[in-house]
């Protein structure tokens, strides 16, 4: 008996100059496994995504859905600004990469998940820009007060939004994030706020499913945005069979 085949989820990948296993040390292109275990227990089948700017057809081709993964602070000069003392970690090769996947993605309508970075090249992506260090506007550090620690609080949404409808108008999160959204890029709405005020959520609302999020909700109880990200991949891949 064949057994349906369950959406192929991306997952961009880390590209880290130096990591060490064993007796090793080398570069390497890496995932949190909580991404992994998120997209397994929402209903699809991960596969990681190595930052590259060649090959983006052919990977978007095998592809049913997208997840753009957290990570360092993106390259300021993509967005026409000098960096911030606090700007840090930065992988021009990555930035790269996924700036050309995600932006063919969204010409495909390919459903796409953005979590923190990934929210923030989504923003880049569209012609916006970032506040490089979210304690210069707000005044605190509770968006990452402990390093190599999840920040919890709680954002109001949107209800009439994508997120709102699978969130509700107040939702549990969990942070690690210093920048922050700037100017909002081109078709992009403004769908989730923590109470500082700092926009934590757009979504593109002509786009089957393009969401991106401050927040990691790959570290949360509530599998919502991940589930309404393989259900979406599974009406993509269906529709791409049958055209």
């Amino acid at each position: 008996m064949s057994v349906a085949r369950r959406p192929l989820i991306g997952i961009t990948s880390y590209a880290e100059p130096s990591v060490r296993w064993g007796v090793w040390d080398l570069p390497a292109a890496l995932i949190p496994l909580a991404y992994v275990r998120a997209v397994e227990e929402a209903g699809g089948r991960p596969l990681l995504v190595p930052p590259s700017e060649n090959g983006i057809e052919e990977t978007l081709a095998a592809l049913d859905g997208l997840l753009f993964s957290g990570g360092s602070d993106l390259d300021p000069d993509l967005y026409g600004h000098a960096a911030h003392p606090e700007t840090n970690g930065v992988r021009p090769e990555r930035d790269r990469g996924e700036l050309a996947l995600l932006t063919a993605a969204l010409e495909r309508d390919l459903p796409v998940l953005a979590v923190c970075r990934g929210s923030q090249v989504l923003n880049v992506a569209r012609g916006g820009d970032l506040v490089q260090h979210l304690p210069d506007e707000v005044g605190h550090e509770r968006h990452r007060p402990t390093p190599g620690a999840f920040a919890e609080h709680e954002v109001d949404l949107d209800a009439g939004s994508r997120i709102g409808s699978l969130l509700g108008r107040r939702a549990p999160v969990k942070s690690h994030h210093h920048q922050g959204f700037g100017r909002v890029g081109d078709g992009l709405v403004e769908t989730a706020w923590a109470e500082d005020g700092t926009l934590e959520a757009l979504e593109d609302p002509s786009k089957r499913f393009a969401v991106g999020v401050l927040w990691h909700p790959e570290e949360g109880a509530d599998g919502a945005l991940l589930r309404a990200l393989v259900a979406e991949a599974r009406r993509y891949r269906t529709e791409q069979s049958s055209s």
